[in-house]
């Protein structure tokens, strides 16, 4: 059987196979991969099989469970899950109580016939592009496994690219599905800003935080996008829209769309692998026109301003209660964002704005933009810093240098895995304009119909 969601989903709803017997073998893949890749922290074994048995039972009655019909699916650790304490990568959250329920996004996979097999290795409260977790230990890029998966979503990126799963949740404030999706080579899709639900979940900068799925493929990350859909009243930030399903404009192709590639910051520093996946990714989708996003620069620094602030915000009670118990990088960071002025986050604020406004007019334009997703291959584990334009740069903090200038405004990018040469894979960010994820997922097809994006 293929590892897709979506064939899955098909062979279980033709009973062709059972929803516990897909169960059971994805919890022996787990088990016998997990010891080396470290991407799951729980496992929920009793509760998956539990739910693929009624799931059959369903099938048996003739009814339909959904169109995700036993598929195994996990979610990054900063999600609720009914029993377990959420702890977001962190050693402090770990002592909270367990989550009464679910958080809601795990709840509509769910819904739509999904099941549960557990939650996922993460970067400490989300603050990280790495990967490597101080308290749990890396998550390993099944790629290589003396490389990180990059963060701060690196278990989910991890579980699909090891077969795992076909399906993880994850996080994106400023990169975390997408530096993971490049770095392990699995696609990615990080939906415009208040799309999905937040609730149920840990938070991290409320103002940037996007919940999107990795994946198999694109057609599995438009199951789960469709999926996913729904208004909460329990998530202030979501937009009020109505649901707009994806999947069935998938297989409509780019004819008539304007694809351009992004210039300025997103053709600068990194390595040559970079560039040539994006080069790829144009030539497949026809686009040659190059279009520049206004002060990207610039708009990175603004978000990590408002990063660091917000972020530290949210910690300063267990900052001073329990500095100890956080893991130095993200604890030095924090505190650094405590120090940050309040008017240099209000002149942030203001550039944002303005950011967005000049970044839209470039949609009036055209319908897509291509940009590389990291500006290396996965780095091996330990490593501290990249070199990019001619510096070295910490490495840390930096993985996410073409990433954030996009999520500061929360606009819709799927991230897919192309392999320009014969190392490592390396990711290719399509952006659209807001509530366009259709058009995103459209031109990610047509790279993996055309075998130039892969698992």
């Amino acid at each position: 059987m293929s590892n897709t969601a979506s064939d899955i989903a098909a062979a279980i709803r033709s009973r062709r196979a059972t929803a516990c017997a897909t169960t059971e073998a994805a919890l022996a893949r787990i088990a016998a991969e997990n010891p080396a890749v470290n991407a799951f922290t729980d496992v929920t074994a009793a509760r998956a099989l539990a739910r693929a048995d009624a799931i059959d039972a369903q099938l048996a009655e003739g009814r339909d469970p959904g169109p995700l019909a036993g598929v195994p699916f996990a979610v990054k650790n900063l999600f609720d899950i009914a029993g377990l304490p959420t702890r977001a990568g962190s050693r402090i959250n770990r002592e909270r109580a367990p989550a009464p329920r679910d958080a809601f996004l795990a709840r509509k996979m769910e819904e739509a016939g999904a099941i549960l097999l557990g939650a996922l290795n993460m970067g400490e409260y989300a603050y990280d592009f790495t990967g490597e977790n101080a308290h749990d230990g890396p998550s390993r890029n099944p790629r290589d496994l003396a490389r990180m998966t990059g963060g701060s979503s690196g278990g989910s990126g991890a579980a699909v690219a090891a077969g795992m799963v076909p399906v993880a949740l994850g996080s994106d404030t400023n990169g975390s599905i997408r530096v993971p999706a490049s770095l392990c080579g699995v696609f990615g899709l990080k939906p415009t800003y208040g799309r999905l639900s937040r609730a149920g979940t840990f938070p991290f900068v409320s103002s940037f935080d996007h919940l999107g799925p990795l994946a198999a493929g694109v057609t599995d990350l438009a199951l789960a996008h469709d999926a996913m859909q729904g208004t909460d009243p329990e998530d202030p930030m979501q937009a009020q829209r109505p649901v707009e399903p994806v999947l069935p404009s998938l297989e409509d192709g780019i004819g008539g769309l304007r694809i351009a590639i992004a210039g300025g910051h997103f053709a600068q520093g990194g390595h040559r692998a970079a560039h040539d996946a994006v080069a790829l990714a144009a030539k497949a989708l026809g686009a040659s026109r190059v279009v520049e996003f206004p002060e990207a620069t610039r708009a990175r620094a603004a978000a990590y301003v408002i990063t660091a602030a917000e972020g530290a915000a949210l910690h300063a009670e267990r900052l001073c209660a329990r500095a100890a118990d956080f893991d130095p990088e993200v604890r030095d960071r924090l505190i650094g964002g405590l120090a940050i002025p309040a008017a240099w986050v209000a002149r942030a604020q203001r550039f944002r704005r303005w950011y967005q406004a000049r970044v839209l007019e470039l949609f009036a334009e055209v319908d897509l933009i291509l940009a590389p997703a990291t500006p290396v291959r996965a780095p091996r584990l330990g490593q501290k810093t990249l070199e990019w334009d001619g510096q070295s740069l910490p490495l840390r903090p930096n993985l996410g240098l073409y990433t954030q200038p996009v999520s500061f405004i929360g606009l819709p990018v799927a991230a897919v895995p192309l392999w320009p040469d014969d190392g490592l894979p390396i990711g290719v960010q399509i952006i659209a304009a807001p509530w366009r994820e259709d058009l995103a997922l459209r031109a990610a097809r047509v790279l993996e119909r055309q075998g130039v994006a892969r698992l």
